[in-house]
């Protein structure tokens, strides 16, 4: 599926540029309170009027957008600070007031149009990239993952360090889950609400068809061909839900294999001796075997394919915001 617009700010925003229209980024750097919107949210203006995007629940949208019009028309990228009203943060949902702190760049003066065009390419090719600009001197770079900022990168954190506010631009969340089981079908709408792309792998047609998942991205080549055709990468978690070894073991040999952040595998205590008895066999050590997480899960008691869901989902939110 196509990700929606409001997930594809950097994109709209080079396609306004490029068609002429021009394009102002207005991006929230800090907050503090009870803020709308987290670090990293941004808005794009275009020279017409258009918008995508938000950065606030509708507090101070209408200012920002007028900013971005001004950083259009005289070149100069800006700081703006909002302090929203504990009646305003009401209408919008929250508890109480914040503070938030807003940069708008026009794209080709302040960002340039290079810069914002890699950072699209990066995130076409599922290539993590930092954007960092000095509020300063308004220097800015671009830096991959592995050159830095290691910890914003895994907690997926935007903020300002000193005087240089980065952004993180991450691959989207993928999850390839093996087994178009019972469990698959509530997995995968909670896997979709939680920002994740959902793969199902299952070469059985009769379980992975579209009538029993409308909508979703199914694959019925063999798990491991699936798995290498995907790509797999730091910001995939994969779970296998068959029971069955001729199934479920050339995928998690290919998850080993990777990068992936979480790898679950459904199955009891002494399904999980035996498939640790053929990974060894297989020639993988305890410390790669030990990324498996099965029984697949937290603990919770999980009774119906739901629930269990749940609990899948919850092991997957901890590694991902907190690390294995």
């Amino acid at each position: 599926m196509d990700r929606p617009d409001h997930d594809r700010i950097p994109e709209i925003a080079l396609d306004w540029q490029r068609g002429g229209a021009g394009a102002a980024l207005a991006t929230v750097i800090e907050t503090w309170g009870s803020a709308p919107r987290p670090v990293g949210s941004q808005l794009v203006v275009s020279g017409t009027g258009e918008m995508m995007g938000s950065v606030s629940g509708g507090c101070v949208e209408g200012a920002v957008v007028e900013e971005a019009r001004a950083a259009l028309a005289d070149g100069r990228s800006r700081i703006l600070a909002f302090g929203v009203s504990d009646e305003e943060a009401f209408a919008v949902g929250l508890a109480c007031g914040g503070t938030i702190r807003v940069l708008v760049e026009p794209v080709g003066v302040g960002l340039s149009e290079e810069m914002l065009a890699e950072i699209v390419s990066a995130r076409a090719e599922r290539r993590p990239v930092a954007y960092g600009v000095d509020l300063e001197s308004w220097a800015r770079r671009l830096v991959p993952a592995g050159e830095g900022f290691a910890e914003r990168f895994r907690a997926d954190r935007s903020g300002v360090e000193g005087t240089e506010f980065v952004a993180i631009h991450n691959p989207p969340l993928r999850m390839v889950i093996v087994g178009a089981v019972h469990i698959a079908q509530p997995l995968v709408a909670m896997a979709r609400t939680c920002g994740y792309d959902p793969l199902i792998v299952d070469p059985r047609e009769a379980f992975g068809s579209a009538m029993r998942f409308p909508g979703e991205t199914i694959s019925h080549d063999w798990p491991d061909e699936a798995l290498e055709a995907v790509g797999l990468d730091a910001r995939t978690a994969v779970v296998t839900l068959t029971h069955d070894p001729k199934l479920d073991d050339p995928a998690i040999i290919a998850a080993l294999r990777s990068e992936v952040f979480y790898l679950g595998c459904l199955g009891s205590t002494r399904t999980h001796a035996k498939r640790v008895a053929r990974l060894v066999e297989a020639g993988f050590s305890d410390a790669e075997i030990a990324r498996i997480h099965a029984p697949v899960g937290h603990d919770i008691g999980a009774q119906s394919p739901a629930e269990i869901a749940v609990s899948v989902l919850a092991e997957i939110t901890r590694v991902l915001r907190r690390g294995a």
